[in-house]
């Protein structure tokens, strides 16, 4: 059975999709295009493919949503400093992300929505809270009221006993660090003489806040109903827990089943920063020796639930265990054939060769236990050479590894190069 840790239950639970049959609706954050994303974001990328491609190997059909952040306070600031449009900004960095994810192996949807793509439905979502109480006007912006809202803050898990009683209200896009803002997020900016990001809606002139772009693109794209919501371990931090409260307070159906976070990657063990000048992206790591499955195998090798620390050392032992595992999978499926092996050898290879399947798929299906399941992998391989080297496998014992491998690499995207 395939299993998941849900964040909103605080354990592994069975996975099934709502709908009863086959169909699974999966949200996954996408990155915020005015700088290019780093490999700690790449990491939540690369598990989160892997989540998809395993999915799909296990039968479902996924119908996957990612988005672009291209319209928030960040992006609108930069933008001004350089002198240039939000487009002019954005364009370039969501086309290096697209040939990062294509380096990397990561399949994403054939069409990926922007925040400016959805400003009509933000403003339909906005009309409804307001009718329904949870939000409000305030000096020309709207803000969600999250006291209105039973359960708010229960994805993280928010003491809401240190409520503030007095009005507070928190008119940025986000807030640096990992810290809640105890009072009503901004929906909406209203317009303000010399704004120049600002659309005509059914609500007025302005422009979405960031806690409404997400539930914006979800509800127009996939509906306000989905299995899994997938994240970052930062996103418990507000976001998620407002995706929640205005998707709920819309619709009054539960919005994900799954909640699905990953963890931080630090280098050297501290967290990227700029200040720190610790930031790596995918290019500071392409040599000729290095191509981007060695660094998809680095990411994805070690469980998302857990942090990972990049190392120039931990990454060279990491490609040289990726190597090894390509250099037993030439072997057994290039190896010349020597006719039939010894009698009994057959039935033993065909035990054997079923194993790395089900080795495999009994560690991805205990919560995505991709290092479990390579470590298994790796050991299963090695006593296939062992064998190989030792009474020969037929023609037929590698054809069947050979068809195992492509199997397992259509999720892992790492044994055979590209």
């Amino acid at each position: 059975m395939l299993m998941f840790y849900n964040t909103m239950t605080r354990d592994k639970q069975v996975f099934t999709p709502r709908g009863g049959d086959q169909t699974v609706r999966m949200f996954s954050c996408g990155p915020s295009i005015y700088r290019p994303p780093h490999l700690g974001n790449y990491r939540s990328f690369v598990w989160q493919d892997v989540l998809q491609r395993y999915l799909e190997y296990s039968g479902f059909n996924v119908q996957r949503l990612l988005n672009f952040t291209d319209v928030e306070d960040k992006a609108i600031e930069e933008a001004q400093e350089k002198g240039i449009t939000i487009d002019d900004l954005t364009r370039p960095v969501a086309d290096r992300f697209m040939e990062d994810a294509s380096r990397l192996r990561i399949k994403l949807p054939e069409f990926i929505p922007r925040s400016s793509t959805s400003v009509d439905q933000a403003a339909r979502l906005i009309r409804v809270l307001l009718d329904k109480g949870y939000a409000y006007w305030h000096q020309n912006n709207v803000f969600f009221e999250p006291l209105k809202f039973k359960g708010f803050g229960r994805l993280f898990r928010l003491d809401m006993s240190r409520w503030p009683k007095e009005k507070r209200r928190f008119k940025k896009d986000t807030y640096h660090g990992q810290r809640w803002n105890l009072g009503d997020f901004i929906l909406w900016h209203g317009h303000k003489p010399g704004d120049r990001v600002f659309w005509d809606t059914e609500i007025g002139r302005g422009r979405p806040s960031w806690n409404i772009q997400d539930p914006a693109i979800v509800t127009e794209h996939l509906g306000y109903t989905i299995d899994i919501a997938c994240g970052g371990v930062d996103n418990l931090y507000r976001h998620h827990d407002y995706n929640i409260a205005v998707i709920e307070a819309a619709s009054g159906k539960e919005f994900a089943r799954f909640w699905v976070h990953g963890e931080h990657l630090l280098v050297d063990g501290r967290k990227m920063s700029k200040s720190v000048g610790n930031i790596v992206y995918p290019q500071d790591l392409m040599t000729k020796a290095c191509t981007g499955q060695h660094i998809r195998f680095y990411l994805l090798y070690g469980h998302h639930r857990r942090r990972l620390n990049f190392t120039a050392a931990s990454f060279r032992k990491c490609s040289d265990f990726l190597e090894q595992l390509r250099a037993s999978s030439r072997e057994l499926i290039g190896s010349g054939s020597a006719g039939d092996p010894p009698a009994g050898s057959v039935k033993k290879s065909g035990m054997r060769l079923n194993r790395l399947r089900t080795t495999f798929q009994e560690h991805m299906d205990e919560d995505l236990n991709v290092q479990g399941a390579i470590v298994a992998l790796g050991r299963e391989l090695a006593k296939l050479v062992a064998r190989n080297r030792a009474s020969r496998l037929s023609s037929s014992d590698r054809a069947m590894i050979a068809e195992e491998l492509q199997q397992i690499d259509q999720v892992l995207q790492v044994i055979f190069p590209g």
